[in-house]
């Protein structure tokens, strides 16, 4: 007699309570509470950052969407909450290093892009970022990388200029890994401020 094969667990309970199944990943299982705690948790670099605390994925989010509105001072509210949720996906799959994402290749890119579509609807934002402001907040993620590498990864500039691109002239700015707690209550505010300027834009 055979054994019936249990299938594999895809999901994964929060801190919510909410139970987000990775194959599938509804948008009524999405909650900001959930992504900055997870994000605030999630090193940049694999953890190969100078400094007493990892450089968190959170931390990075937030300068990603500053950088943005410094490079683009005209966009609405709901492009920065865009940027601000870029790299939201890693609160659940982690922040890979590119060589292994390029390694895993297109399993890995489906994953992401269900959770992102689905972090998306939950926010009321397209479930596909438009093209121009997904260069515009690559940009600005190669930008803060290159902070980043330099700063805390060390990389000389000279070959922070070569992965990314040197950032432009006007944008600079020191960074310093700051404990968990700390980065997860500096996104949660951006996010609270961003959404409050979409209320107001709305209610015009």
């Amino acid at each position: 007699m055979k054994r019936s094969v249990k299938p594999p667990r895809v999901w994964q309970r929060m801190l919510s309570g909410r139970r987000l199944d990775l194959a599938h990943p509804s948008p009524m299982d999405v909650e900001i509470e959930d992504i900055a705690h997870g994000l605030a948790r999630v090193a940049r670099w694999n953890g190969q950052t100078r400094g007493e605390h990892a450089f968190s994925v959170a931390e990075h989010s937030v300068l990603v969407e500053a950088i943005v509105r410094r490079l683009e001072p005209g966009l609405a509210p709901e492009a920065w909450l865009t940027a601000l949720l870029h790299d939201s996906p890693e609160y659940v799959i982690g922040d890979m290093i590119s060589p292994f994402k390029a390694l895993l290749g297109e399993s890995y890119k489906g994953v992401e892009a269900r959770l992102q579509e689905a972090i998306h609807i939950r926010f009321g934002l397209p479930p596909i970022t438009p093209a121009r402001l997904k260069k515009l907040i690559k940009r600005a993620d190669h930008v803060c990388a290159w902070f980043e590498a330099v700063q805390l990864a060390g990389f000389s500039p000279a070959e922070a200029d070569g992965f990314f691109g040197h950032p432009p002239d006007g944008i600079s700015f020191t960074l310093e890994a700051k404990p968990p707690a700390a980065a997860q209550a500096d996104f949660l505010a951006r996010f609270a401020a961003i959404q409050a300027a979409m209320t107001r834009v709305a209610a015009k």
